[in-house]
Order: structure tokens, then C-alpha cells, then sequence
């Protein structure tokens, strides 16, 4: 009934870019924010980018400031997380999820409604 479906991922070099979507089945991302989340073996989910309905981002880690941008297309049902100048510590799975609140908190794992399955980002030299 409810999927986000997570594509995009793959092998980059460093330097290099990729742009990850998130497509809604199921339900409608009108009203509803959409984060995206990565999470490295050995460490802790961490927030990387949310954007809400009326298109306000808001960036967590200072190491994606200025180098990941996250858009939506509401058309498409579909939400977008380009990852330009990419790094080896950005390898992950990336992952988005829905917030039917819209309150972007990211280091709150209850307030997020619904998760992709997530696509694997590796940066390689």
C-alpha cells in the first residue's frame, strides 16, 4: 500500500556525482516532508537533508553543506538528493524517509513514518 522506493546508487570516483531519488507509491508526498538518512557499516544513521512541502532544505552535517542539494518534484511523486564533489567518507546506504509532520528531526526515529529500503552510494578512488 505506502513504498518509497530509493534509486540512483552506485560507484563513483571521488569528485564525482550521483542523484538519488525517492518515489512515493501508495500515498501522495503532498504535505509530508521527505528526509534522507545514511548509514555507513560501523556507524550510526545520520540525517543528511530534509525538505518539506513548501520546499524549505535544511542540511544536517556540515560535510554536505554546500555539496548535496535535495529538491522534489510533487508531479512525479518523487524526491531528489544530488550529491556533487562526492567523497570516500560520503559511502553509505542511503536511505529517505517521510515525515507526515514535517518536522525534520532527524535524531528522532519515531517521527518519521515511513522508509525506503535504501541504495547503496560508494565513492571510490
Amino acid at each position: 500500500q505506502v513504498q518509497l522506493v530509493e534509486s540512483g546508487g552506485g560507484l563513483v570516483q571521488p569528485g564525482g556525482s550521483l542523484r538519488l531519488s525517492c518515489a512515493a507509491s501508495g500515498f501522495t508526498l503532498d504535505n509530508i516532508a521527505i528526509g534522507w538518512f545514511r548509514q555507513a557499516p560501523g556507524k550510526e544513521r545520520e540525517g543528511v537533508s530534509c525538505i518539506t512541502s513548501s520546499y524549505v532544505t535544511t542540511y544536517y552535517p556540515d560535510s554536505v553543506k554546500g555539496r548535496f542539494t535535495t529538491s522534489r518534484d510533487d508531479a512525479k511523486n518523487t524526491v531528489y538528493l544530488q550529491m556533487n564533489s562526492l567523497k570516500p567518507e560520503d559511502t553509505a546506504v542511503y536511505y529517505c524517509a517521510a515525515d507526515s509532520v514535517e518536522l525534520c528531526r532527524p535524531d528522532y526515529s519515531d517521527m518519521w513514518d515511513y522508509w525506503g529500503q535504501g541504495t547503496q552510494v560508494t565513492v571510490s578512488s
